[in-house]
C-alpha cells in the first residue's frame, strides 16, 4: 500500500474554525472575515487587459518564463528593493508562493536525514513543506538556537507572517555569513517587503545584506498582496543561479508552469509602480483605524511594524480572544496556528473592504 502522505500532515488549521466562524456569522451586519489575508480589491486594469490580451495561448507555457517576464522581475527587484546584480537566469516564476515554499525542500531533494529551520512564529507551509520530505524541523529565530546541527535549508520570513516583525540588516547579515560557512541555503519569503510601516524591510538580496553576492540565497516574491492577483497564482523566486537553474531543470519535468496570460499579466504588474502604490495606501488606510480600535479595546499589538496583519494580545489563551472577537460578529485567526509560541495572541488581517474594516472599528469602539 503507498505511504499516506496527508498521516505525517498537521490538520488543516481553518478546519479548527467552524464554531467561531459560525458565531461571527450570527451577527445582525454580517461576519467581517479578518482571519484569511486574502485581497478584496480589484485587479488593477492595466494587469487585466495584459491578461486578455495573451488569452488566445494554445500552447504550452514556459517553466522559466518569457523573455520579457525575467526582464521584468528582475528590473522590478531592482527599482523597488534595490536588489542589483540580478540576471535573467537568476528569477523563475512560480505557481504561487506557496506552491514554491511547500514544494522547495522536495525540489532541492531534501530526506529523513536533512533538517528545515523555520521561524519560531511562521507560515505553517514551511513545516508541511518539510514534512512532506520527512525532514527533520526545528524552529529557531537566532543561530545558538539551532544548535551544532548544519541543517540543509533555513527558511527566513520578513516582515513576518503573522507577527509583522522585520529582521535587520546585521540580523540578515549574520544568517548570510553563518550559512555560507556551512553551505546552508537560505530561502527568505518576502512576500511583504513593500508593506513597511514603522520600519523599512530589506531583502536578503540586497547588497547592504548579500554584498552582491547571491550565493546560496533565494528570495521569495508574490503578487498576491502587492496586486491584488491571490486568483492568479502568481510569484517568483529570484537569486542564487545555480540554485534557480536546479529548480527550473526539476520544474520542467514536473510540468510546473505558471499559464502564458499570467505571464503577461505578471510583466504588466512588474512594470507597473502606480496601481503598486495605490494598493499600498488602501492597506496604510485600512492599518490606521483599525490599529488604533484593537488598542483602544484593550488589546497590546506586538511588533506589526510591517505586513498585513496586527499581532494583538491581551493575555489570556488565543481561543478566548477569538471567541470574544466572534461574539462581534469579527473572525480573526488564533496565533496557536503559527507555533507554540503565538498561544496567546491572535492575528488580525488588514485584507477586508473599507466598509468592512469600518464596520469592525464602530463594533469594537462598542
Amino acid at each position: 500500500m503507498p505511504r499516506r502522505v496527508s498521516a505525517s500532515l498537521p490538520v488543516f488549521p481553518w478546519d479548527t474554525l467552524a464554531d467561531v466562524t459560525a458565531v461571527a456569522r450570527a451577527h445582525p451586519d454580517g461576519i467581517v472575515d479578518l482571519s484569511v489575508g486574502t485581497p478584496v480589491d480589484p485587479v488593477a486594469p492595466v494587469i487585466r487587459d495584459a491578461l486578455a490580451a495573451a488569452s488566445s495561448a494554445p500552447g504550452y507555457p514556459t517553466t522559466a518564463g518569457t523573455a520579457a517576464l525575467r526582464t521584468a522581475m528582475a528590473r522590478a527587484l531592482e527599482r523597488r528593493y534595490g536588489i542589483t546584480d540580478l540576471a535573467d537566469d537568476a528569477v523563475l516564476p512560480v505557481i504561487g508562493t506557496k506552491e514554491l515554499i511547500a514544494w522547495l525542500p522536495t525540489l532541492i531533494g531534501l530526506g529523513p536525514d536533512d533538517t528545515v529551520v523555520v521561524p519560531e512564529l511562521a507560515y505553517p507551509t514551511y513545516d508541511v513543506g518539510a514534512r512532506l520530505t520527512n525532514a527533520q524541523v526545528v524552529r529557531a529565530d537566532s543561530l545558538t538556537q539551532i544548535g551544532p546541527r548544519t541543517p540543509a535549508l533555513v527558511f527566513l520570513n520578513s516582515p513576518s507572517n503573522p507577527t509583522g516583525a522585520v529582521l535587520g540588516v546585521d540580523h540578515l547579515r549574520k544568517v548570510v555569513g553563518w550559512a555560507r560557512e556551512r553551505g546552508v541555503l537560505v530561502a527568505s519569503d518576502e512576500c511583504y517587503l513593500g508593506l513597511g510601516w514603522e520600519a523599512e524591510p530589506v531583502s536578503i538580496l540586497h547588497p547592504s545584506v548579500s554584498d552582491g553576492d547571491h550565493t546560496g540565497l533565494l528570495a521569495v516574491h508574490s503578487l498576491s498582496k502587492t496586486s491584488s492577483l491571490a486568483g492568479y497564482r502568481a510569484g517568483f523566486v529570484a537569486g542564487d543561479p545555480a540554485v534557480v537553474a536546479e529548480l527550473l531543470a526539476v520544474r520542467k519535468h514536473a510540468g510546473m508552469m505558471v499559464p502564458t496570460p499570467v505571464q503577461a499579466a505578471m510583466v504588466a504588474a512588474l512594470d507597473d509602480d502606480d496601481h503598486e502604490a495605490e494598493q499600498r495606501k488602501r492597506y496604510a488606510h485600512r492599518r490606521t483605524g483599525l490599529l488604533r480600535a484593537v488598542r483602544d479595546a484593550g488589546f497590546t499589538v506586538d511588533h506589526s511594524e510591517a505586513g498585513l496583519y496586527l499581532w494583538a494580545t491581551r493575555d489570556e489563551p488565543c481561543r478566548e480572544t477569538l471567541a470574544w472577537f466572534a461574539d462581534r460578529g469579527i473572525l480573526v485567526a488564533p496565533g496557536e496556528f503559527y507555533g507554540p509560541r503565538g498561544g496567546r495572541h491572535v492575528r488580525i488581517a488588514l485584507t477586508a473592504t473599507d466598509e468592512r474594516i469600518d464596520a469592525a472599528v464602530a463594533r469594537l469602539a462598542a
